[in-house]
């Protein structure tokens, strides 16, 4: 899948849910690779960080974030409704330390994105893959998450209060298309009870019946519920009647608003997501500090390894390598070709022990030499840029440059090796540079900046 940013900027003003002040926050398209990206125009120099969970500061009634003066709250809508429609790339322009809660849900960041239009750029999707279940667990408020491998990105949340109205609740998300209709309008909710200790802390100055879903379910004086009422602009109500204080926009509405928090709140992890998520209690503490240790995780690993099902069909298989390749036995290191786009290129090769090297490189203790992972990677690269050529014969690639080699593991008998190569900068007179990755399972074992030149032959 390719990045996409929104085809047009849009514009929204409204109240910041804890501040209570008018705040106008501006959209805008940007470049590949560029994230989303939070810039307060108000502060001198208007700095501007992406959305990462690196920069988490606080999640009492909401995300913030905060890097120095730069301080943004309330951006976990923002982010769902942006990561659910396919947004990747976008620029937020604020001229204050907090986005407008409009409605209190995603609803109207959705329509904006639905209304302007995506753009597709050249540059491919950055995917954490999920491969083996890794699971949070904060014991202190009783919130688990999990994350489990599955092909596409699911979300299931259960959230459970000691609450007459609000007990238990479930919701799930089967695909990011259902987001729209199923998550989009669910809105922020609170208790009566936590109000006024919310006005004490100086939050919720913006909170009102349009913005969130009020749940009243301890009953109070009158006079002190019609008190509560004046504070917040808001109609006096019977006191004796417990329940929600207004129409709610689906029965699991709360849970479904957990789900859409949490998707916003995963977000700052920096990839998109491949994988199933299951959220017991989920919070924004919880949600943060598990994209805190996911972050760690894809900084582990630095580049994902391509995903490899060796009964999957390959898109090129060695018939088809050999009509686009010179390269022939003993030197030719491409089996075949399990991915391709336009930029992008995933080759596998086998190595058996009967390689004809492995007798002198080295005697009992056989290594693929390095210089032969880097032909391995050239020839894979070879295979993108001339795949598509209408008469691929009549060209070949050589070897201009060699950057950053690595080598972080040895290559023996019987690994199979992913080759992963990337181009990097548009082909301009038959220059292309292209950044190569061997895998062998979940580790690389090498790694280069390689630049090559396709040259037609006499």
């Amino acid at each position: 899948m390719k990045q996409h940013t929104i085809a047009d900027s849009f514009t929204f003003t409204g109240k910041g849910l804890h501040t209570g002040l008018n705040l106008t926050a501006r959209f805008l398209p940007a470049k590949e690779n560029f994230g989303v990206r939070i810039c307060r125009v108000d502060l001198e120099g208007k700095p501007c960080y992406e959305a990462l969970a690196d920069y988490v500061s606080e999640t009492s009634r909401g995300t913030v974030l905060e890097r120095g003066e730069w301080k943004v709250s309330t951006v976990e809508h923002m982010l769902s409704a942006l990561y659910a429609m396919g947004v990747d790339n976008c620029l937020v322009e604020v001229d204050g330390p907090e986005i407008p809660i409009l409605d209190g849900s995603a609803k109207y960041f959705v329509e904006a994105v639905q209304r302007v239009g995506l753009q597709e750029q050249n540059a491919g999707q950055k995917v954490f893959v999920v491969r083996h279940k890794m699971e949070f667990t904060n014991p202190d408020t009783g919130s688990k998450i999990e994350l489990l491998p599955d092909d596409e990105y699911s979300l299931d949340v259960l959230i459970g209060f000691n609450s007459p109205v609000l007990g238990n609740q479930y919701a799930s998300l089967s695909a990011l298309s259902d987001y729209v209709q199923d998550i989009a309008s669910a809105r922020t909710f609170c208790f009566v009870r936590e109000v006024e200790p919310l006005l004490k802390l100086g939050l919720v100055k913006g909170g009102d019946l349009q913005n969130a879903v009020v749940i009243y379910d301890q009953i109070m004086s009158q006079s002190d519920f019609d008190a509560l009422a004046d504070r917040l602009g808001q109609p006096h109500q019977d006191a004796n009647r417990l329940g929600y204080l207004c129409q709610l926009n689906y029965d699991n509405e709360p849970a479904r608003h957990k789900l859409l928090d949490l998707i916003g709140d995963l977000s700052l992890l920096g990839y998109r997501i491949q994988g199933k998520v299951i959220a017991t209690r989920p919070g924004h503490t919880s949600n943060t500090a598990f994209c805190r240790q996911l972050r760690k995780e894809v900084t582990r690993t630095e580049v994902l390894p391509p995903v490899y099902n060796e009964a999957q069909k390959p898109v090129l298989d060695t018939k088809d390598i050999l009509n686009l390749l010179p390269h022939r036995y003993p030197m030719l290191f491409v089996d075949k070709v399990i991915e391709m786009t336009d930029n992008l290129i995933v080759g596998v090769k086998n190595f058996t022990t009967n390689e004809p090297f492995f007798t002198g490189h080295f005697p009992g203790e056989p290594i693929v030499p390095g210089v032969l992972l880097l032909e391995a990677m050239a020839q894979a690269g070879g295979l993108l840029v001339l795949h598509n050529k209408p008469d691929v014969g009549h060209y070949s690639t050589y070897f201009l440059k060699i950057n950053n080699a690595k080598f972080r593991q040895k290559v023996v008998p019987g690994d199979t090796l992913l080759l992963r190569l990337e181009i990097t900068e548009p082909i301009r007179r038959g220059i292309v540079t292209m950044q190569g990755y061997c895998f062998v399972g979940e580790r690389i074992a090498a790694e280069a900046e390689l630049t090559a030149q396709i040259v037609k032959n006499k």
